[in-house]
């Protein structure tokens, strides 16, 4: 993403502002009507509400892959606080998750996510979102290769392809077929947030796909399941305090 071309140029920011409000209409048609909300106390004692805070704080604590990705974003300056970037909310659609860029703040669609291992998913693949948002400027609104850059990222390296989540859905024994999982969810994840064709979204998925798929960025390898995770959180670790002790 970071070898991206820069497109920024006079009165784009005006124009990523309003495309920013259109993205979040579409996915999160609340948080435009209502500005950025936030949980009140009567709220956490709604059943999906409570539901989602539990989870959340579960997964936090426990995931290795978050874990990794928290001790990334904090190695960044990019420190994650779970009540100022972390939002249960109810979504429209099948949405289960979003970046929202303009608040940097991850929304969890309370209404959405039924158990313990979709949470552990979500917060994952949009964690590699807000790291993404942390160490590259990234123009998510008004170029759409970066966008397909980060989400080729967030479907190879969050556990979205593993080999349990693709048998059930019923997909499996292609050659290559992690590459072509990792593809296709990109391209779903641009179309759930963007007004363009599938074959646009082919299209920018396809220009940085060899690129993005490389990049392992913070884990260094593809952590196919919770103990490569594991591994891939003890090297980042070990790499950090050799750093710290040059």
């Amino acid at each position: 993403m970071a070898g991206a071309p820069d497109e920024s140029g006079p009165g784009s920011a005006a124009g990523e502002q309003m495309q920013q409000q259109h993205v979040a209409c579409q996915v999160f048609p609340e948080r435009l009507a209502q500005g950025n909300p936030q949980q009140g106390f009567l709220s956490s004692f709604f059943t999906n509400n409570q539901k989602c805070q539990l989870m959340l704080l579960k997964t936090l604590q426990t995931n290795p892959y978050v874990k990794l990705l928290l001790d990334a974003m904090k190695h960044s300056g990019c420190a994650v606080n779970k009540e100022r970037h972390f939002s249960c909310e109810d979504c429209d659609g099948n949405v289960s998750g979003g970046f929202d860029a303009s608040t940097s703040q991850i929304v969890l669609c309370q209404n959405n996510i039924g158990n313990q291992a979709h949470m552990n998913r979500v917060v994952t693949h949009e964690l590699i979102h807000a790291f993404d948002h942390c160490r590259a400027h990234v123009h998510w609104f008004t170029d759409v290769r970066h966008l397909a850059c980060s989400e080729v990222r967030a479907a190879n390296l969050s556990g979205d392809c593993s080999l349990v989540n693709e048998i059930f859905r019923l997909h499996f024994g292609l050659k290559q077929h992690h590459q072509t999982c990792v593809r296709d969810r990109a391209i779903l994840s641009i179309l759930a947030v963007r007004n363009i064709s599938k074959e646009v979204a082919q299209k920018a998925v396809d220009e940085v796909f060899e690129s993005c798929f490389n990049d392992h960025e913070p884990f260094g390898r593809i952590p196919h399941n919770k103990t490569y995770a594991r591994y891939a959180h003890r090297d980042f670790q070990n790499r950090d305090r050799y750093y710290s002790n040059i």
